[in-house]
Formats: structure tokens, C-alpha cells, sequence
């Protein structure tokens, strides 16, 4: 069973529904378990993270998907406290050769989004992990096209403030991810 470990922060569900997109994706792909592991406030304590449920999870995983908003051009400060309070795993290299990919969400077209992917990725890279980014050219600018914000390092989703639901190109971008990042781990782990 490959096993797929989606870690993320979501504050208006926005992000969450990216998330749920990319198990999706990921659970298409036969012999493929994915979990879903939400960031929350009440694991930070004196601006710490921890939840050794979850790093245990982390740590059993083929893969790890990474996801936050982007807050004013970065990771959302709950995430952050997330990858800080991972440094010991990266000392160890405990998740060296795993499968990393990762999205984001915020209202603007922009936002920096890739600014925040980057660093998701550099994160990454300091963990010795083998990067899956989209894999897909964009379709497009309308919200029903998939990749429609033209990102290659990983998913970008966009919602507009008074928008309950992610739009169906993005959400359907997240699931090609997660399906991508599930055949990726299978071939890599077969």
C-alpha cells in the first residue's frame, strides 16, 4: 500500500477543499492510502507546534503533500511553526527520498503564490526529498481550466473573498496532483 500523507493549514476551508482534492487524486490510483493531517492553533503552545500523531503519520509516509494559504506573500504562520518544529526530523533525514509535492490558496490571481510554493519546495529540498511538481500545461484562464494560474512547482488554487467553494479548474488541478504525486510514489517506492 502506498502511502499518501496530505499536511496542511486552512483557515476559511478554502485550502482544506484543495487538500480533500488532491486525497482525491491520490486514493484514484489503486493501492494508494491517503490521509489527511490539518494544522491547528491549539497544537501551538508559547508559538511552538506539536502533534506527534501527525509527525508519526509524516514519518510513515511514501509521500507528504504540503499545504498552506499564502498570507501576505509567505506561508500562514501556523504552517510556519509546523515546518520549524520539523527540524529535528530534517537533522535525522528522516524523510529523505520520500516524495514531496505541495499547494496553495489565497484571493488574489497572484498573491505571491509562488513565493510560498517556492519555500515549500526549498523545504523540501532541505529534507532530501524528491520533488513532483503539476506536471501539466495550463489549459487556460478561466476558473473552469485546469492549471489555469500557469504553476509547474505545485498546485495554486484562487478563490475570490465572497466564494464558498474553490472554482473546478483548480479543483481539478489538485486532484491531477494528487493523482501524479500517487503514481510518482508507487513508481518510486515499486
Amino acid at each position: 500500500m502506498t502511502k499518501i500523507a496530505i499536511v496542511y493549514f486552512s483557515a476559511t476551508g478554502h485550502t482544506e477543499q484543495v487538500a480533500e482534492a488532491v486525497a482525491e487524486g491520490s486514493k484514484s490510483v489503486p493501492g494508494t492510502e491517503a490521509t489527511l493531517l490539518r494544522i491547528v492553533g491549539e497544537d501551538i503552545h508559547q508559538g511552538r507546534w506539536k502533534n506527534d500523531e501527525i509527525l508519526k503519520t509524516l514519518n510513515a509516509a511514501d509521500a507528504i503533500v504540503f499545504g498552506t494559504p499564502t498570507y501576505m506573500g509567505g506561508y500562514a504562520g501556523q504552517f510556519k511553526a509546523f515546518i520549524d518544529a520539523c527540524g529535528g526530523i530534517w537533522y535525522q533525514q528522516l524523510w529523505k527520498d520520500k516524495i514531496g509535492a505541495a499547494f496553495s490558496h489565497s484571493q488574489g490571481l497572484s498573491g505571491d503564490k509562488l513565493n510560498t510554493l517556492s519555500g515549500l519546495m526549498i523545504n523540501g529540498m532541505q529534507h532530501s526529498m524528491i520533488w513532483i511538481g503539476t506536471g501539466m500545461m495550463p489549459e487556460g484562464a478561466l476558473p473552469e481550466n485546469t492549471n489555469r494560474l500557469s504553476s509547474y512547482s505545485g498546485a495554486m488554487a484562487q478563490s475570490n473573498m465572497d466564494q464558498p467553494n474553490i472554482g473546478p479548474g483548480d479543483r481539478q488541478t489538485a486532484v491531477l496532483l494528487g493523482k501524479r504525486v500517487a503514481e510518482a510514489a508507487k513508481r518510486w517506492n515499486g
